[in-house]
């Protein structure tokens, strides 16, 4: 394709608002590849991110099919142009790369390369990553409409200012890349925490239990020969509380697996999740789903994590006989509600018990995934969480 000035600066703008929409680092690799190869008119178009063993960790094609890729082989070493580029963090523009004293061939099945576009992406002084670019796809000089076909060697060969155009995108593919380590990294770091919680929890909650049985156990033992009635009693108690204790396990079993989410959706993984917790608890605890549609994943998990964190609240800590939840679909997206009639708190004394209550992780969630989290609450008159997402 060939842009004008216009259209040129569009097509810009839109490669770097797309390189920024993307969370997953995944994502935001193949978003960089597809731009670049779009915006600068090459057939293919790669990114690599390097390992600290001289291989690629992540490794991203465009213009390339998956039969192809597959044929390939294994990802490629650091070596020839591409440790140049890693190593040395200079710009590498070649007429044809073949003929370069770097150039140590490819596996039979890789397309031919011959122009050769290529660049660092750097954060700082750390080169993470290589993008590079080939075969410049020839303009379609008769002027007849047809698709541009690439020249007789493979290419028409890259100038000076696709140079600079693709260091535009290797700046800000550097930030976006970034900042989605950044994003896997807090949501890893946030997955440990709530799977510390959730040992606190246990410890809390059924080791209590555990206790309580095991010496309701002694006494019946105790009085099964010289007074069988009450005895039989302490049983019936220790039945009742294996069950809660049982309940509460599986509470928490539920909490542990997010694989459901994936299998069964937002709502079937709420709905399943409450109906465990209303069993565990002395509370009352609804759901309702209002006509709420797939959601994107970063989505999906965003609003389960945060119910979850306002459900423990509420069970935890407000002492509520009623907690409802209800997810309901929005012009945007969805809305999240989570609402308990138990002891509530003053909203102005946030900054002391927001991280206690979890509401710093609820609201780094909510604005993760482009939405809003709002906290409505009266000492005695209960708290509702609400939170609103885009459809993506």
């Amino acid at each position: 394709m060939s842009h004008g000035p216009r259209s040129g600066l569009a097509a810009v703008s839109s490669a770097l608002l797309a390189m920024s929409r993307h969370l997953e680092v995944r994502d935001v690799l193949k978003t960089i590849v597809a731009s670049a190869r779009e915006l600068l008119d090459a057939q293919y178009a790669a990114l690599g991110v390097p390992d600290d063993h001289g291989g690629f960790a992540q490794f991203v094609v465009d213009g390339v099919s998956d039969e192809q890729w597959k044929a390939i082989g294994p990802l490629p070493r650091q070596h020839g142009i591409l440790a140049a580029m890693l190593h040395e963090a200079t710009p590498e523009r070649l007429a044809d790369v073949r003929k370069d004293p770097r150039f140590g061939g490819w596996p039979s099945a890789h397309p031919d390369l011959v122009d050769f576009l290529g660049l660092p992406i750097r954060d700082g002084d750390e080169i993470i990553g290589a993008l590079f670019l080939a075969n410049k796809v020839c303009p379609d000089a008769k002027g007849d409409g047809d698709p541009p076909a690439p020249g007789p060697e493979g290419g028409c060969g890259f100038t000076q200012d696709d140079e600079e155009l693709l260091g535009i995108l290797a700046q800000h593919a550097a930030i976006a890349l970034t900042n989605a380590r950044l994003y896997e990294r807090s949501r890893e770091l946030t997955i440990a925490e709530e799977r510390s919680r959730l040992a606190h929890e246990l410890h809390d909650a059924v080791s209590q239990k555990l206790f309580s049985l095991r010496l309701t156990a002694q006494a019946a033992a105790a009085l099964v020969d010289r007074d069988p009635a009450r005895a039989k009693g302490e049983l019936q108690q220790v039945a009742a509380l294996a069950a809660e204790a049982a309940d509460e396990l599986r509470a928490a079993v539920v909490e542990l697996r997010p694989a459901a989410l994936e299998e069964d959706g937002l709502v079937a993984t709420l709905r399943t999740q409450i109906q465990v917790l209303d069993r565990a608890h002395s509370a009352r605890v609804t759901f309702t789903g209002h006509g709420v549609k797939a959601l994107p994943a970063a989505q999906e998990e965003a609003l389960l994590r945060v119910a979850q964190e306002a459900l423990h609240n509420a069970l935890r800590h407000s002492g509520a006989a009623h907690v409802d939840v209800t997810l309901h679909r929005a012009a945007t997206g969805a809305v999240l509600r989570v609402t308990d009639d138990g002891g509530g708190f003053d909203p102005r004394t946030v900054r002391r018990a927001g991280r206690h209550l979890g509401l710093v992780s609820m609201r780094d969630r909510a604005n993760g995934t482009g939405g809003r989290l709002t906290v409505r609450s009266e000492p005695g008159k209960g708290t509702t969480i609400e939170m609103e997402v885009p459809g993506g």
